[in-house]
């Protein structure tokens, strides 16, 4: 089984959930969260900062705002990350920097606490 986790726009979050549930997948995890893609940093503020100046070190904290965005939590077997990955880019993607990020993570187990079922059997099966 495996976690996808997606970082999206907010104005994106509905129907990113429709399209899963559309899709069979019924459980997943949303919040709230603040990001920045390097689309947004300037790489020679950022290497003065790292080296100390003051100058640079200012700048970052004028101009690398942080972005709402909203984090998306699915787990799923392994048959399904396609489908989950797919739904969430076709729904998503603009083409236009901003359009978040997808992570697959792996997941030892799952287990559900009001039955004590373990593994595949506690997730969606669509």
């Amino acid at each position: 089984m495996k976690e996808v986790m997606a970082i999206v726009r907010m104005n994106k979050i509905n129907q990113t959930k429709r399209a899963l549930s559309e899709a069979g997948i019924s459980s997943m995890h949303a919040k709230d969260c603040l990001g920045r893609g390097k689309g947004l940093v300037d790489f020679n503020v950022l290497h003065g900062a790292e080296q100390g100046y003051e100058e640079a070190i200012s700048q970052l904290g004028s101009t690398q705002r942080l972005i709402p965005k909203r984090m998306i939590s699915v787990v799923v077997p392994n048959k399904l990350v396609k489908k989950v990955v797919e739904t969430v880019i076709s729904v998503n993607q603009t083409g236009k920097s901003g359009d978040g990020k997808i992570f697959v993570m792996p997941v030892m187990d799952s287990i559900r606490i009001r039955t004590g079922e373990s593994g595949d059997e506690t997730l969606d099966e669509a």
